[in-house]
């Protein structure tokens, strides 16, 4: 079966769900905050309570690769599970992988998250353009062919991106700049959203660049990191409509309760939409 391509799902997920990404993010703190051993019974149990409490609520559920690859193959598996079971449920997932590379080894990442014949079939995946942005062409094209969704790095939420992503080319242009141009193109003329989206953290001051890609803007920052929903406004402006907010640690340190983690993302929903009004 041929999805809805991604920006159109996403959007409707949005409207009916309310603007939220929440991150499952299982690092040894918050598992230890759970009563859970780091270990691989933990990240099942955690995992599983996430999805179990989340994925039939939120619009976004973001798994960071990183925290299931460091059990190796049987992370990976509960990885895998995680992903098909918050996708049956009616979440969207994001897979936080930030790959970046080129020719065949990029195409094979694209792969890996982005094809159906894939265990960690995703409906988008978040890439590093840091390698050129025609680096991400393979997974451009696989997106686009199979109704999934790229969120490219553009203007992160940590200190040290500004290094590069501030950084200004030959011609003049800052390099997040034109990595936001490049994703305008990508979605040119899509209604009613475009599938090629933006990381842009909810923590800068001042963007300083056109954020109006007519394509969604994953904003983290959020919470732990010192950003609220009432910043959003301030730092996209226009763009906010677009703007999907990503929670992490906010909305994971109520857990194992599944009542309070939901009353959590539900408080986080709720403020996005008292932000925007």
């Amino acid at each position: 079966m041929t999805l809805a391509p991604f920006g159109a799902r996403l959007r409707q997920a949005l409207d009916t769900r309310g603007q939220l990404c929440v991150g499952i993010d299982p690092h040894a703190s918050l598992l230890a905050a759970w009563g859970l051993g780091d270990d691989l019974a933990g990240l099942e149990t955690f995992s599983r309570t996430v999805v179990e409490a989340l994925a039939d609520r939120v619009a976004v559920l973001k798994p960071q690769a990183a925290f299931f690859e460091r059990f190796g193959s049987k992370g990976v598996a509960v990885l895998e599970k995680s992903v098909a079971e918050a996708r049956a449920a009616g979440a969207l997932v994001l897979m936080d992988a930030k790959r970046g590379d080129i020719g065949s080894t990029m195409a094979a990442y694209a792969e890996a998250f982005l094809s159906p014949a894939s265990p960690l079939f995703s409906d988008a995946v978040t890439v590093s353009p840091y390698l050129g942005f025609g680096s991400l062409r393979p997974a451009l094209d696989l997106a686009r062919k199979q109704g999934c969704g790229v969120f490219a790095l553009a203007l992160t939420s940590n200190p040290e991106g500004a290094e590069v992503q501030r950084a200004v080319g030959a011609d003049g242009e800052p390099v997040a700049a034109a990595v936001l141009r490049q994703l305008a193109a990508e979605n040119a003329d899509a209604a009613p959203l475009g599938s090629f989206g933006a990381v842009v953290g909810a923590t800068l001051a001042d963007a300083g660049v056109e954020l109006a890609i007519n394509g969604p803007l994953l904003a983290p920052g959020i919470g732990a990191q010192g950003a609220t929903m009432a910043d959003l406004p301030r730092v996209f402006g226009a763009s906010v409509i677009n703007v999907v907010p990503s929670v992490s640690r906010d909305v994971l340190k109520h857990g194992p309760s599944v009542a309070a983690l939901r009353d959590a993302a539900d408080r986080f929903v709720g403020e996005f939409a008292d932000a925007v009004k």
